[in-house]
């Protein structure tokens, strides 16, 4: 199985992003799983979100085309009762699978203060393909509890926009959670300057791989690794 995490920039230009993005989709191996860094399409576009909620619901139409053969996931800006939500999507087989809305914003980038907080029981497995997924958005990472729901997952995939003041512990979180959930976990990360980019695909042994300087990291993963670290080592995982 391919996985594939994205490492790129997001500008002010939607349609550039998008453009993007899509270039590097059609570029991957075809039934890869792919996940884009937090928002990559629109960014936090605090001056204007609703214009990137109208965009990002135009954008969903060309992904869910592209989902034919791949698998994509990132998320992008909604809007609900005139309130907007950084909403993961998961897209398959031009259908959407899983939706979920970032449950714990970030205080320090004034998040709380634009965007209304998700609802943390919509973090939970979600089935593809027979394999059980998990999700968690960026900040949600650093919460245990989360960690917690979200054992026995196979794959936890991390969209994330994390600042490069807490790069290091990005790469230790995410890797920590790959060993205490003994899974594969996908960090896609933005690049820009401020950003921590560490994006990686790490086994559940713990491994990494990463590469700063590379826009897409592409790695065909065993998913009897799983297995085998789980009865190597039994910690009671499965649910």
């Amino acid at each position: 199985m391919n996985l594939a995490a994205l490492q790129t920039k997001v500008s002010a230009d939607f349609n550039t992003n998008l453009e993007h993005i899509s270039r590097i989709i059609e570029e991957t191996p075809k039934n890869s799983l792919i996940l884009a860094p937090e928002l990559c399409l629109t960014g936090y576009a605090y001056d204007d979100l609703n214009e990137a909620s109208i965009f990002s619901k135009k954008a969903l139409e060309k992904l869910l085309s592209l989902s034919k053969n791949r698998t994509i996931a990132l998320t992008l800006t909604t809007k609900k009762n005139n309130q907007y939500f950084n909403t993961f999507h998961f897209l398959y087989q031009e259908k959407i699978i899983h939706t979920q809305s970032k449950a714990k914003l970030f205080t320090l980038n004034q998040e709380e203060i634009y965007f209304t907080q998700g609802r943390e029981e919509d973090i939970q497995l979600f089935e593809y393909n027979g394999l059980k997924i998990g999700v968690v958005i960026c900040f949600e990472l650093r919460f245990i509890d989360f960690w917690q729901k979200l054992k026995g997952a196979d794959i936890i995939l991390i969209p994330a926009y994390w600042g490069i003041k807490r790069k290091e512990n990005l790469e230790v979180l995410s890797r920590a959670l790959a060993v205490a959930n003994q899974c594969f976990v996908v960090v896609s990360n933005c690049a820009n300057d401020e950003c921590a980019k560490s994006s990686a695909i790490i086994s559940p042994f713990g491994e990494a791989l990463s590469a700063d300087n590379e826009e897409v990291l592409l790695k065909n993963i065993n998913l009897k690794e799983i297995e085998e670290m789980r009865r190597y080592l039994p910690i009671g995982l499965t649910i």
